[in-house]
């Protein structure tokens, strides 16, 4: 019996139609309806999804990239194309570090100095809103002004915070309109700092201090950096020096060595480890930094004999009272003893001592370790040194590492030797590809320099170019790298000699080249963009990414927390400077939307998806 559908068939086309003739007919139909249906817009494969606006029939060009971008167009059109401005958060939040709230630590049960510590899991976000600048907030002053004079309206500390001490050096530093200068007219440093170097310097036998070098010291950690003297005297030698100091409510030590234009972040060691791979330094400082090193059983001292390259030193000078009689040398040595007992068993050696300051030296000798009583300090297992606010180890970590060269054996140039390259395994690149990385970034540089202006955001006629006036050199200091791969910018600022640091973020689920980057002797941290950056507000001048946004899309943080976040640690008037592909940088440029920021899409024009997003900040008054 035939179908009803051939009957009416037969009748209309003859009684004689061959069947197969109708299979046929019935085929060429279903190849029309797929043919004309891929043509048609792919609406329909959203039923589910909220209704397309027009933002995104714009880039269906774009159906056969990658489903990376695919999901961010999507995500645009869903969402975050529609939000409008975010709104200011409170007064009471001007000056808002996140992961640090000491009281909701102390309720959770923090204790012994661990409710100092960072607590990201504590905090929480709640509506997102804008932190303004306080009332007096100021411009800062370009280097190397900026360095000398900041404007105490900048910082978390009053004018009579500042001179409650009574100190006269203090008031010699306060001057008029609300300024704090570190040096007085002719030059001369209040503090004495440029004697106290080169007192460190002759200590480990050097002729003075521009000798660091030559001894292998590049870097410094500076534990607890007061006002960032040292560290700014240190800068002034060409050495990398980075303050690391506990949060504080109030007069910030980081807070005030970031104003004046020197490399500091937020990190303590309560219980966790500061989040730098071993072997980062060249040398160890702390003066007064106010730490008891042989509580926790020595674990801090094992914490810097991680930090420290083989053959570092490790600096402490700590005010002793000066009674008359015995009282200063039994003190003296009530401090020293302790320290000489563990120092031996982690293989330092007591190199110098005067007045307030000791000096040990790391053993370059990593069999010495090894060679250690069973009962003295245990070496880690291998897979320990995983360094992101891990907890504490009670043992020795980095001796079998394939960098272990001692400092005095290290090139003094950011391009590494090739034979420093390789100790890096799979990470390392040959030397012509080193060369070549600089040479791309420093062609980028020019670029984003050319960009660093108002004029990319006006109604200008012309982009800016070789025809335009660039940008002062000086008009930026602090410079994060938010994805910084090998270090190549911080490579060309140097190599162009612009007068800018740069704090070198590696991604903690980003392929580990921080080792390779602080060995070219750059600042350098690991950081997960899902949490706030260890910073104060109102830190940094410019901020760059190069693919972060792309590498964030399978992560589980949200990008409009990565934009606010952006927007807190960014001065006034600041940069942001974001290479990526189309749809992330299009996602990103809605996102500055919210955050109130003047952005422009720039085409790179090298035939491939790449765009840049460039973007400034303005300077809300409110």
């Amino acid at each position: 019996m035939r179908s009803p559908l051939l009957n009416k068939l037969s009748l209309i086309c003859g009684r004689r139609l061959p069947v197969s003739w109708l299979v046929l007919c019935f085929t060429s139909v279903l190849v029309l309806i797929a043919v004309f249906g891929s043509s048609f817009p792919k609406s329909f494969d959203y039923v589910t999804v909220t209704p397309v606006p027009e933002i995104y029939s714009n880039y269906r060009r774009l159906k056969e990239q990658t489903a990376v971008d695919y999901f961010l167009l999507r995500t645009v059109s869903s969402g975050a194309g529609r939000q409008g401005e975010l709104g200011l958060c409170g007064k009471e939040r001007e000056n808002y570090v996140p992961c640090y709230n000491v009281t909701a630590n102390v309720l959770l049960g923090f204790k012994d100095g661990e409710e100092f510590d960072r607590h990201c899991e504590v905090s929480s976000q709640g509506k997102f809103c804008l932190l303004r600048p306080p009332k007096d907030y100021k411009i800062p002053l370009r280097w190397p002004a900026g360095r000398d004079v900041i404007w105490t309206g900048n910082v978390k500390i009053t004018k009579d915070q500042f001179l409650s001490s009574g100190s006269i050096t203090k008031r010699m530093m306060l001057l008029e309109e609300n300024q704090i200068a570190f040096h007085s007219q002719d030059g001369l440093i209040f503090d004495g700092v440029k004697d106290y170097s080169r007192q460190i310097a002759e200590m480990m036998g050097l002729g003075s201090d521009s000798e660091f070098f030559q001894a292998g010291v590049r870097t410094v950690l500076d534990i607890g950096c007061g006002f960032g003297s040292f560290g700014a005297h240190l800068v002034s030698l060409k050495l990398t020096a980075l303050c690391v100091a506990a949060y504080e409510a109030t007069g910030s030590q980081v807070q005030i060595a970031l104003e004046r234009g020197l490399p500091a972040m937020i990190g303590n060691f309560i219980s966790r480890q500061l989040p730098y791979p071993s072997l980062s330094f060249d040398m160890v400082h702390c003066a007064q930094c106010g730490i008891v090193w042989d509580k926790k059983e020595g674990m801090f001292l094992i914490e810097f004999d991680r930090l420290l390259k083989p053959g570092g030193y490790f600096v402490i000078t700590s005010p002793i009272s000066k009674p008359p009689g015995r009282a200063t040398s039994s003190k003296k040595r009530s401090m020293l003893t302790p320290l000489a007992q563990f120092t031996e068993k982690i293989c330092w050696s007591l190199i110098a001592q005067q007045d307030e300051t000791f000096i040990w030296q790391k053993t370059a000798d990593a069999y010495c370790y090894s060679s250690l009583k069973k009962n003295e300090v245990p070496l880690c297992k291998e897979g320990y040194d995983t360094p992101y606010y891990q907890t504490l180890m009670p043992c020795i970590i980095g001796a079998s590492s394939k960098r272990w060269i001692p400092i005095q054996n290290k090139s003094s140039s950011p391009d590494l030797s090739s034979v420093e390259l390789e100790v890096h395994g799979k990470y390392c690149v040959s030397p012509e590809d080193f060369f070549d990385d600089l040479q791309v970034w420093k062609l980028a540089l020019k670029n984003y320099w050319s960009l660093l202006t108002p004029l990319i955001f006006s109604d200008h006629p012309k982009r800016p170019g070789d025809e335009d006036p660039l940008p002062p050199f000086n008009m930026v200091r602090n410079v994060m790298d938010m994805n910084a791969h090998y270090g190549g910018l911080n490579a060309a600022f140097l190599e162009e000699m612009k007068s800018v640091w740069v704090m070198n973020v590696v991604p903690v689920r980003a392929r580990n080249t921080l080792p390779l980057i602080l060995d070219r002797g750059f600042p350098g941290v690991f950081h997960d963009w899902c949490e706030p950056f260890p910073t104060y507000p109102r830190t940094y001048d410019l901020l760059h990414a190069n693919g972060l946004l792309s590498h964030l899309t399978s992560e589980r943080c949200s990008l409009v927390e990565l934009f606010v976040e952006m927007d807190r640690i960014l001065r006034p008037e600041g940069w942001v400077v974001l290479s990526d592909k189309l749809g992330a940088i299009e996602l990103a440029r809605a996102h500055a939307t919210q955050v109130r920021w003047d952005a422009r899409v720039i085409d790179v024009q090298n035939g491939n998806d790449q765009r840049l997003l460039v973007c400034q900040k303005p300077f809300v008054k409110k």
